[in-house]
């Protein structure tokens, strides 16, 4: 990894002189080592992709025939392979099902803005606007490392027109009335512990499903979010990844709720029931340290008490289907329950920037414009305490 006269990383290959030239050089299919100069960073770093491109055995060395396809799987290994898995399956995913039926086979140097455009004209109307967007991002990161990297002249996606963004509709949130139903109702359950923690500190489900005993500190009454579980169904296993974001990673102060859950759960813990499957260790990439960490899924605190296996997010939802007609509250699903504790958060008065960090949220503006809403109770309490502490103006 070369570096820059002030110490900066430049990536492989790429390092500057003395003179303050920057040195390229890369290793040939021939094995011999080939080298040049530049005067800018940006050039050199081009000039190191490129002859790594020739030497691909997928390319074959014929820039000049270098189909989309070819292009794709080589941005993936070359540029992607350090992104969390989750963030690797949302690319493959949106290739796989939007991008490479309509320009796959494609020349990429004749890639213009109407075939992208086509593509989410395909697309508007049967997606989500957020999926549409995943691939137009896709598509735009692949495309713009082809530009930096000499393979095509322009950014084909400049001239691409998105469709208009449909207003997100009201996040579903219980009432207070509610949330006492809810609880009531769920407290006969075998999974009300962990409801009732995420109604507590706002986890998402998978940060639940991955927190490990590790993660709970009993002593400074903390716990500390650095991973997420999921049941990936087409290749029937568990797997881990980081939080979603650099912001997911945090620790979030427990209340007195929240550490008598826990600590229940830890004194049951030689009793339940446990899996032969809980001796596998799972692995993920720590995007803070670029080091693979690991995991036994037997340190893991929520378990099925029938599989002795984790809960599924599906089992999950169908477990609050039941509650909430026991309940007789409409219907909902976990991430309801995250977005409870916030509202809740916020009409106890605290403030939009430490419920960022306790929700994880990347920008402010997230928790501004999603949970910072009024009930009708809050408003009519609002304007009360507003009638009492005003100067009469007549």
């Amino acid at each position: 990894m070369g570096r820059d006269l002030k110490g900066k990383e430049l990536g492989p290959g790429v390092m500057q002189r003395k003179d303050g030239k920057y040195s390229a050089r890369y290793t040939g299919a021939d094995g011999k080592r080939h080298e040049k100069y530049f005067d800018k960073v940006s050039e050199a770093k081009k000039y190191v992709a490129l002859g790594k491109l020739n030497n691909d055995e997928d390319v074959d060395g014929r820039v000049e025939t270098l189909t989309v396809d070819q292009w794709y799987r080589y941005w993936m290994r070359t540029f992607k392979s350090s992104l969390a898995p989750n963030t690797q399956r949302n690319y493959r995913d949106r290739y796989e099902r939007d991008i490479k039926p309509r320009i796959g086979k494609m020349k990429i140097t004749d890639v213009k803005a109407m075939h992208c455009q086509q593509i989410i004209n395909a697309m508007d109307g049967r997606y989500a606007t957020s999926t549409i967007y995943q691939t137009y991002i896709c598509m735009g990161s692949m495309l713009k490392s082809a530009m930096m990297n000499d393979i095509i002249p322009k950014q084909p996606l400049n001239g691409v027109v998105m469709p208009k963004v449909k207003k997100r509709g009201a996040i579903h949130f219980l009432t207070v009335n509610e949330q006492n139903r809810f609880v009531e109702a769920a407290k006969k359950t075998r999974n009300a512990p962990q409801f009732l923690l995420v109604l507590q500190t706002g986890l998402r489900t998978g940060e639940l499903i991955g927190l490990t005993w590790d993660c709970v500190d009993f002593d400074k009454r903390t716990i500390t979010v650095e991973k997420q579980m999921e049941f990936r169904y087409g290749q029937k296993q568990w797997r881990a990844a980081p939080p979603k974001t650099m912001s997911g990673f945090r620790t979030i102060p427990m209340t007195d709720e929240a550490y008598d859950i826990l600590r229940s759960v830890y004194e049951k813990r030689p009793f339940r029931k446990e899996s032969p499957l809980l001796e596998q260790e799972l692995e993920y990439l720590d995007p803070r340290s670029g080091r693979t960490r690991r995991f036994r899924m037997k340190n893991l605190v929520f378990i099925n008490f029938r599989t002795g296996e984790p809960t599924k997010n599906s089992s999950y939802d169908t477990n609050l289907y039941k509650i909430c007609e026991s309940a007789g509250i409409k219907p909902f699903c976990m991430h309801a329950l995250r977005h409870t504790f916030a509202t809740r958060c916020i009409e106890r008065g605290v403030k939009p920037k430490a419920l960022q960090k306790i929700l994880g949220h990347s920008n402010l503006s997230t928790t501004m414009d999603t949970y910072v809403h009024m009930t009708d109770e809050s408003i009519e309490e609002a304007m009360e305490i507003f009638s009492k502490n005003s100067t009469p103006i007549l």
